[in-house]
């Protein structure tokens, strides 16, 4: 007796036929859309107007106006009321008296009118004096003849004196405040240079007073006559 068929080879031969059927079908599939059936058919069971709207661009939505708002009505206006015409009042009659007769006016004498007084007129005051201008400061020149000073007389030339030379000499020196002469120049000369210069270093030797302003010493210039005369 032979042994029943087992089932192993039966379920190997179902799975074999299965996934030759998947794989046959997916050619098949390939196949298909490689060579546009598969479009075809797909055109053939849509409805052309099922295509048509769907390619149809979908319109926009408008959104309607908002309806004008409703006029407002206002209640009449209450019309303004008569007012009562006013009856005039009656108007009294005057009554008339008797004119009382004219009085003649008593007349005043006229008053004296008063005497005019005329005032002599007054003098403008008289403008006030100026200020007196300040008195000029004292002012003292210097001296050289103070016996304290012990100045000599200049001496006379030899030469002038043989050659009877002789004159007067007015030098200007510049005293200063300690008394002592700085400076000097022949303001009038004698005529003789020799006379001159000798009373010219005659003066820058000697010691002096200082001049003084409003009792303060000042250095000034001063004037000093000296006269050479042959005796």
């Amino acid at each position: 007796m032979s042994s029943p068929s087992s089932p192993q080879p039966r379920r190997l031969n179902r799975r074999i036929l299965v996934v030759g059927a998947v794989v046959g079908f997916h050619v098949l599939a390939v196949w298909a859309l490689q060579t546009g059936l598969l479009r075809r058919a797909v055109e053939m069971v849509i409805p052309v107007q099922v295509l048509a709207e769907m390619i149809e661009p979908a319109q926009p939505l408008v959104t309607p106006e908002p309806p004008p708002p409703a006029p407002v009505v206002q209640p009449p206006k209450p019309r303004p009321k008569p007012r009562p015409v006013a009856r005039p009042e009656p108007v009294p009659q005057p009554v008339l008296q008797p004119e009382p007769s004219p009085v003649a006016p008593v007349v005043a004498p006229p008053e004296p009118a008063p005497p005019v007084v005329v005032s002599a007129p007054t003098p403008a005051p008289a403008p006030p004096a100026p200020p007196a201008p300040p008195a000029p400061p004292r002012i003292e020149l210097p001296s050289s003849s103070a016996d304290y000073l012990n100045n000599p007389r200049p001496p006379y030339p030899p030469l002038s004196k043989r050659m009877g030379e002789q004159g007067k000499v007015v030098v200007r020196v510049f005293i200063e405040t300690d008394g002592t002469a700085s400076k000097a120049e022949i303001r009038t000369s004698s005529g003789y240079d020799r006379l001159d210069q000798t009373a010219l270093q005659t003066v820058l030797r000697w010691r002096y007073v200082p001049g003084k302003r409003a009792g303060v010493a000042e250095a000034m210039w001063f004037n000093i006559p000296i006269n050479f005369v042959l005796e």
